[in-house]
Parts: C-alpha cells; sequence; structure tokens
C-alpha cells in the first residue's frame, strides 16, 4: 500500500509517500480501506516531537479516517465486509495513525457512517465532533435552554459546537474576526455574534446578558484564556471549559468564581474510553442524519501531498495564516 510516513520526528518535510506494508489485523481488528483522512492540530504536534510518544517507526501519522470495511477479524461481531465507517484516536499511544490507504482498526473504535453523509464529511468531523460532543454532554451537561457562549464559532471545534449547541435547545453567542466569518457563525445558528476585534466587544456581551440572562456555559477556544474576564458573565453553577493551552498558567480571582458556584472543566477527548466516545458517536451520527451538522472544509489534497497538508496546519494554528475557512481533508 501507499502511506505517509515519518523517519524520525521534526519539521514536515519529513514526512514521506511511499510503499509501506499492507497492515494485519488481529481477531477484533477491521482492515478499512481508506477514502479520506482529516488533518489536525495534534498530528502535527506528534510528528514534530512536540508532544512526547512512544512512536513504531517508521511511523504513519493521522487521527481522523473515514472508509470502507475490506477485511474483518475472526472474532469481529460488529462489522462486515462493505460496510463504511468512519473515527479517530489513531496514531496514538503505539499505533500506527490513518494516513494510508489501508489501515488496521480495532472494532471498538469506529462507527458507521449514515446513509446521507459524505467520506469527506465523516473525516473530517472526526476528532472536532467528538470533541465537540464530549465537551457539550459527558463533561458538561448541556441544557435546553441554556445559554452557551464560544470564542471563535468559525473555528473547528467552535462551528460543531455551534451547530450542536443550538441542536440541544441552546441560546448560543459565539466571536468572529471578520464580517464573513460572522457572516457563516449566523448561517450555522449562533443568535449573537461579536467581533472579538471591536474594543467595544465587552459593552456589547455584557447588554446582551442584561435584556437575556448569565451565561450557563462558557466554551473557551483560547490558548490563553483570560478567565477573571469571563466570571462576571457567568450565572451560578455555570461550567467553564478549557481545551487549549498547554502551557498557559492561569490567574483569576477565586472569590467570585467559588462564591458562584461555577466550575472550571478541562478535558482532552483522547482520554475519553472506547465505551464513551461510541455513546458520543451515536449522538453524532443522530445529528447527521437530523441535517443539524455539517463540517466546514476549506482544502482537498491528495495523501501524497501529506507533507504540504501539515505546512499548512501549522501556519493555521501556530501563526493565525491560512487562506481558507475549514478542515483539510486529503484523499488517497
Amino acid at each position: 500500500m501507499k502511506a505517509a510516513y515519518i523517519e524520525q520526528t521534526g519539521d514536515s518535510e519529513n514526512i514521506k509517500y511511499g510503499d509501506r506494508p499492507d497492515p494485519s489485523i488481529q481477531e477484533h481488528d477491521v482492515l478499512i480501506e481508506v477514502a479520506a483522512v482529516a488533518v489536525n492540530p495534534i498530528d502535527t504536534y506528534i510528528r514534530a516531537g512536540n508532544i512526547a510518544m512512544n512512536l513504531p517507526l517508521p511511523y504513519t501519522p493521522g487521527c481522523d479516517f473515514a472508509g470502507t470495511v475490506k477485511e474483518v477479524g475472526d472474532q469481529t461481531t460488529k462489522y462486515h465486509v462493505g460496510d463504511r465507517v468512519w473515527g479517530s484516536n489513531q496514531g496514538l499511544f503505539g499505533k500506527q495513525g490513518s494516513f494510508a490507504e489501508l489501515i488496521s482498526v480495532h472494532e471498538d473504535w469506529m462507527y458507521p457512517i449514515p446513509e446521507e453523509t459524505s467520506f469527506e464529511q465523516a473525516a473530517a468531523g472526526a476528532l472536532v465532533s467528538i470533541t465537540a460532543a464530549l465537551g457539550l454532554t459527558t463533561h458538561s451537561h448541556l441544557a435546553d435552554g441554556e445559554t452557551l457562549f464560544i470564542n471563535g464559532g468559525s473555528g473547528g471545534v467552535g462551528s460543531i459546537v455551534v451547530q450542536m449547541a443550538k441542536a440541544m435547545g441552546a441560546h448560543v453567542i459565539t466571536t468572529a474576526g471578520s464580517d464573513e466569518k460572522a457572516d457563516y457563525c449566523r448561517s450555522i445558528g449562533a443568535d449573537l455574534v461579536l467581533n472579538y476585534r471591536d474594543p467595544e466587544m465587552d459593552k456589547q456581551l455584557q447588554s446582551h446578558l442584561d435584556q437575556n440572562g448569565k451565561i450557563n456555559f462558557w466554551w473557551e477556544t483560547l490558548r490563553s484564556p483570560n478567565i477573571a474576564r469571563t466570571i462576571p458573565y457567568m450565572e451560578k453553577r455555570g461550567r467553564i471549559i478549557v481545551m487549549a493551552g498547554r502551557e498557559a498558567e492561569l490567574l483569576f480571582p477565586l472569590g467570585p468564581f467559588y462564591v458562584n458556584d461555577l466550575k472550571l472543566i478541562g478535558f482532552a477527548m483522547f482520554n475519553a474510553s472506547a465505551t464513551e466516545q461510541q455513546e458520543v458517536a451515536c449522538t453524532i451520527n443522530d445529528f447527521y442524519k437530523a441535517g443539524q451538522l455539517t463540517i466546514p472544509i476549506g482544502k482537498k489534497l491528495s495523501l501524497k501531498d501529506a507533507a504540504f497538508a501539515h505546512q499548512l496546519q501549522e501556519k493555521k494554528t501556530l501563526e493565525g495564516e491560512a487562506d481558507f475557512h475549514g478542515k483539510i481533508i486529503l484523499t488517497p
């Protein structure tokens, strides 16, 4: 098979594309013919060696995938040859990744693709939709009628949170940095979109909350969040999620935090068990079936362009430079 791979961690130029042995499968594994994969920031961190992991070298990067079942292990019960499946969590903890024509995946770490959903949509939404669903359900239990605020409603996770929260009956407030991105946020359901570049943004937010009530759930995507700024906007027993900023150190007034019964929650989707991810995958598939979830795709490239795709992702993530909006998708 053809695959993208590295023989040592480092710059994106280390990614090679060429022949690799076809993967073997164990009794509970499924051999998948890959139709599409997505590029995520964590893929670039692992490839660069910024996240210490014991990698099997040569190592194929990539967490997300969508494809067709080609072969099943002797004890596999959930899937059959010809089934369309999607998933994430590959390329981690000693596993090879998804940037290949064929991959071997344990049956517990994949999910059926709804008939209405394309391979590209399923791959693009894998990591980000699982992250969003875990945060909204497993960790914070968003309820119908609550108010949710998320920084960056047009981003990879942000756009999914906006759509899912609206489908769950929430009043959604978000931010964007341009008129184009603000229009996009409104198109996917945001009730209020604020321009984070506007010096009057805080006043505009406060005015909206004075009329509509405080925030029950604040989803923070910034790498250096300002929790002290967040607290005054929160309703009693509100929840604040943080999911970025590995090097950040928080400083905020403890008094207003604990006397209002607030909760600060941090999570990473890769800590979720197979059972937990299966549960939210069912929810995600329900959103797809109901037409309530569409993943923005900004670039479509070939698997042989994996090195270039990593360069684009790094510029977008680390430098904020991108001439596109949405996920980067690779196809064999």
